[in-house]
């Protein structure tokens, strides 16, 4: 199934770079999402050059429906990996992002990118294909799947939110 979100932060797009590339913001968003465990790496040149973010988190498997609860156990391991190009002149980026499900036949590829929407706004989009490799059941892990993706990309637009508030005007 293909999904695509778009999350609004209120900075340009080199900033929005620097808040997704900065270890702690991204520790915060896996928190606020339910991780019960959390690891980030970023590795690259944030925000510069190329980078890229690995998160891997445990979350309750309560956060998805019931009846496909079965194929996952009692917790869900997820590993995240957003790859950024380099910025062109405006900030805007190109990347790619994949999520996978440890333990469960479901995965997320696509394309990410950053882009400028104003002189102190830009826009994260993700769009990719959401793939859950199960004979019968694979439709409604697919839609499980895809409500906690979106939650976690929500989660991190409201991180993002509150951090940019709070920040200093020259930081954001």
């Amino acid at each position: 199934m293909r999904l695509t979100l778009s999350l609004e932060l209120a900075t340009d797009a080199h900033g929005a770079a620097r808040l997704l590339a900065d270890p702690d913001f991204v520790r915060e968003t896996v928190r606020a999402a339910g991780a019960t465990d959390e690891q980030v790496d970023v590795t690259g040149e944030p925000p510069q050059g190329p980078f890229t973010v690995t998160s891997r988190r445990a979350l309750p498997a309560d956060q998805i429906p019931a009846h496909v609860r079965g194929f996952v156990g009692n917790r869900i391991d997820v590993r995240q990996v957003d790859a950024w190009e380099a910025p062109t002149p405006d900030g805007s980026r190109a990347g790619t992002v994949v999520v996978e499900i440890a333990g469960a036949p479901v995965r997320l590829t696509g394309d990410a990118t950053i882009a400028p929407a104003g002189p102190a706004a830009s826009t994260v989009t993700y769009d990719g294909e959401l793939k859950a490799a199960i004979p019968l059941f694979g439709s409604a892990v697919e839609q499980a799947a895809a409500g906690a993706i979106r939650s976690a990309l929500e989660v991190i637009a409201d991180v993002a939110r509150r951090r940019l508030a709070a920040a200093p005007a020259d930081e954001a």
